[in-house]
């Protein structure tokens, strides 16, 4: 599925409207970019979208390439107008694609379509193994408390914040098709993966459902 049918637009809003869609989401970028060392070489960024977190990683480490994988060719050709000669773009599933050696690998609002644990378990590893012995995987993403009724309150600061934008039937009918195509995990759940990887994750930045992790490699 294009990520405009997924959500539902036209792909040249994606920019804009993606603010209205996802809380903090200037926020949750710059705290995501923040974590990339300057002194960074290669940056994989997973799901690469419009390019706009490896933008902002390209600020913070000034002598980086980005090496971005998506399955969707035209978001990618707005990634390429975006990034430059900086970038090669590789079209394809990053579940199959072959990783290049990163000294950083990022995604944002792109893991949570894996959708079995194992799946996931298994894009961790190749990570875990892409990376230089003290590199970073940084992934700003949906989780959700393990608690119910915590769960219920993050559930329903995300509605509100759509409601800023469109109807209640509107922002209703977004997040349950959103619920039945995506797949969030407690973020505990994700820490304890990443660590069966090999990772030591630590919670970055955290606003509701949403969340920056930050898991090293060791050297």
């Amino acid at each position: 599925m294009s990520v405009a049918t997924h959500l539902g637009i036209r792909l040249a809003e994606y920019d804009r409207r993606i603010r209205t869609f996802i809380p903090y989401y200037e926020e949750m970028l710059d705290a995501a970019a923040a974590l990339v060392a300057p002194r960074a070489a290669m940056i994989l960024d997973l799901g690469i979208g419009t390019g706009a977190l490896s933008e902002r990683c390209l600020a913070v480490a000034k002598r980086a390439r980005v090496t971005g994988v998506d399955s969707d060719a035209e978001i990618l050709r707005m990634a390429a107008r975006r990034l430059g000669r900086r970038a090669q773009l590789i079209h394809g599933r990053y579940e199959a694609v072959e990783f290049p050696r990163a000294d950083a690998v990022v995604a944002s609002l792109a893991l949570h379509h894996i959708a079995t644990k194992a799946r996931k378990l298994a894009v961790y590893r190749r990570i875990y193994r892409a990376l230089r012995p003290g590199g970073v995987f940084i992934s700003a993403d949906c989780t959700t408390a393990k608690d119910a009724s915590l769960r219920k309150q993050q559930e329903r600061v995300w509605r509100e914040h759509v409601r800023r934008s469109y109807s209640n039937t509107q922002a209703s009918a977004c997040l349950r098709a959103w619920g039945r195509e995506d797949f969030y995990m407690p973020l505990g759940a994700e820490l304890r993966m990443l660590e069966a990887c090999g990772f030591r994750p630590e919670v970055a930045w955290r606003r509701g459902m949403f969340a920056v992790v930050a898991a090293r490699k060791a050297k």
